[in-house]
């Protein structure tokens, strides 16, 4: 019988990561750091190409996977990442040196994401990505949706939370605010949403003018 998870997992497992991606990848696993998949990356990749993204932000850069996807897609574009670790912005600068991109086009900002959102610009930003602390994952949609243009995109990667979000069962605090914010934003005239099962789950949202 053919299988979704069959399928899932072709696609990973098909996805060609550059090297530097896939050293930055290798560090993430030592160090524990639950990077986006390799098919998701792609994915990064090609919705950042596909808005001809400029300027995009992130929240959460661990160390580097995400942000260097983006960049293959967007390679002109700026990137500011927001992270609580210090050390992590260390390793992530050298990946992002390491794939050739300038350091004037790369802005990492140390400190909590709840605290540097607020002081960012309103409707700045083409593509926002939100991988940071999911136990703010609502605050951080909303700071995301502020941040970016109309018709922009925000990217969240697991969006289906250890695909717990599909199984009724699963109450726990962050499933529960996903399956909410899931349903909010399905019901919003303000954007359009879809959800991508690579991953871990990514949400697509694509912000519409008034």
């Amino acid at each position: 019988m053919p299988s979704k998870e069959l399928s899932w997992k072709y696609v990973e497992e098909t996805t060609v990561e550059p090297d530097v991606i896939a050293r930055a990848r290798a560090q993430s696993v030592e160090q524990g750091i639950d990077a986006v998949s390799p098919a998701t990356g792609a994915q990064l990749a090609l919705l950042c190409g596909a808005v001809d993204a400029q300027s995009i932000i992130e929240i959460g850069t661990g160390l580097g996977v995400s942000g260097l996807w983006m960049l293959s897609g967007a390679p002109h574009a700026h990137l500011t990442s927001i992270d609580l670790e210090a050390d992590h912005h260390e390793v992530a600068r050298t990946a992002f040196t390491d794939a050739g991109h300038p350091a004037a086009r790369v802005r990492l900002i140390t400190g909590r994401a709840l605290e540097v959102l607020p002081r960012m610009n309103e409707a700045s930003y083409d593509v926002v990505l939100v991988d940071g602390d999911a136990a703010s994952i609502l605050d951080y949609i909303a700071h995301a949706i502020r941040l970016v243009r109309v018709g922009g995109l925000v990217l969240v990667p697991h969006a289906l939370w250890r695909d717990f979000v599909p199984e009724p069962a699963k109450r726990d605090g962050v499933t529960a605010q996903l399956r909410g914010v899931l349903r909010e934003l399905r019901e919003s005239p303000a954007v359009r949403i879809a959800v991508s099962p690579v991953g871990d789950g990514l949400l697509q949202i694509l912000t519409l003018p008034e």
